[in-house]
């Protein structure tokens, strides 16, 4: 059988059925019925316009009324200066409400001032020769004016420390104590530091050398920026050593006779811890 023959029997067989269902009366039925029942096409009544307000309202391209805004002039304040004056807010969010010093002793340390306190920390670690490790960190303003958050560098801490929560101590030149917490999971020191950051009025730019002579005790030696700032001709602007680094320094060149080991001239004077 060709396909065409087969096609007109299903036809055939399908109009059957639907004649003993009744089928096409009812689609006839319908129709009947959508042509007599008129179809209601409603319209939008338009809003009506206030042609009072194109009068006093700026030319605008839509035809449609503009929706009222509200003025801010009145938290705004200009002077004859451009300069606009805000109305206070009840939450002030600014940096100097999270400063822990007065506003007038914060500074912003000039690049010279970081450069020169960093290469004297590292002169001075290189001439220390001490078999401790050691690292020198600059310090910014979230580590001396606000939050007080010391990162320490991953390596030194992977090398060094766990990933556990300890208590450590920060020595000071002056052999000053405090005491603080190393978080070894953020590989940084938080309580204590803050202590230990106002008591020596420590400023952004400035350099600290920290030593690990025990395995929970920093010994710390600050660089400041200010002190140590180069100059155009990439000398730094304090000329003279200070006693203490002279010490230092004859010390290096002076050996027991006994063992050929160095001394030291000077004395740190009695330790005292703070909590």
């Amino acid at each position: 059988m060709a396909y065409e023959e087969a096609r007109k029997l299903r036809l055939q067989e399908n109009h059957k059925r639907f004649q003993d269902l009744g089928i096409s009366q009812i689609s006839k039925a319908l129709t009947q019925i959508s042509k007599k029942t008129p179809q209601l096409n409603p319209q939008r009544n338009p809003r009506p316009i206030d042609k009072s307000l194109f009068a006093t309202a700026e030319p605008r391209r839509s035809s449609r009324v503009r929706t009222p805004i509200s003025s801010y002039r009145d938290d705004v304040k200009v002077d004859i200066g451009h300069t606009l004056t805000l109305r206070k807010s009840r939450h002030n969010s600014s940096w100097a409400t999270y400063i822990a010093r007065p506003l007038h002793e914060c500074k912003f340390a000039s690049y010279e001032e970081k450069i020169g306190a960093q290469k004297a920390a590292e002169e001075f670690q290189s001439r220390l020769d001490s078999p401790h490790p050691t690292f020198v960190k600059s310090m910014v303003r979230s580590h001396v004016y606000s939050c007080f958050w010391l990162g320490l560098p991953s390596s030194f801490c992977v090398a060094n420390f766990t990933k556990e929560t300890i208590e450590i101590v920060l020595e000071d030149e002056k052999g000053e104590e405090y005491e603080a917490v190393y978080i070894g999971r953020r590989a940084g020191i938080s309580g204590g530091w803050k202590r230990f950051a106002l008591d020596h009025k420590l400023d952004d730019g400035d350099a600290l050398l920290f030593e690990l002579v025990e395995p929970k005790r920093f010994k710390i030696y600050v660089f400041r920026g200010d002190e140590n700032a180069l100059t155009s001709a990439g000398k730094r602007g304090r000329v003279s050593l200070s006693e203490e680094d002279k010490n230092v320094e004859e010390s290096d060149d002076e050996e027991d006779s006994s063992g050929g080991t160095k001394i030291s001239s000077t004395r740190l004077p009695p330790k005292k811890r703070r909590a």
